[in-house]
């Protein structure tokens, strides 16, 4: 039996991987649903992973030069161009605006949905807010305290 070499914690998900290779190679050639052997699929996994991994420690040592502790988008553009990939950054600086654009689209739209919130709280609510309507419960200024006698 052959022996694992990356613990699966470090594994990419399959389905993802899976997804993505067939896109990308439906995307190349118009041979419709394309398939792929299981140890193709591994190999694009464990290749992903460990590019990943190097363009990960390469941007962590950008950061570090930096003297931060926290990798940002033009660390990990900085690294690719180290790690000799520079046609990446194009696509790469393309998808993260979209991503910026969708999240800013997303962020105003909960930002508006928390003040509609704080404003159902503030206002009244009908028969249990500020604002009783008499419900007989309460005595009227023209009745006193007295038991009526019949």
């Amino acid at each position: 039996m052959a022996e694992k070499v990356v613990a699966e914690t470090e594994e990419l998900p399959k389905a993802i991987v899976r997804r993505v290779v067939k896109e990308k190679l439906s995307q190349l050639s118009n041979a419709g649903d394309i398939s792929v052997f299981r140890e193709a699929l591994q190999a694009f996994s464990e290749s992903a992973r460990i590019f990943i991994h190097y363009l990960s420690a390469t941007a962590n040592d950008i950061c570090k030069e930096s003297k931060r502790q926290t990798i940002n988008a033009d660390d990990v553009f900085k690294a690719l161009e180290e790690i000799e990939f520079p046609e990446f950054v194009g696509p790469l600086k393309a998808s993260l605006e979209e991503f910026r654009q969708k999240n800013a689209g997303k962020r105003s739209a909960y930002k508006a949905k928390e003040a509609n919130k704080k404003k159902e709280k503030v206002t009244p609510v009908e028969n249990g807010g500020e604002d009783k309507q008499d419900n007989g419960d309460e005595m009227n200024e023209d009745e006193d305290n007295t038991p009526a006698n019949d």
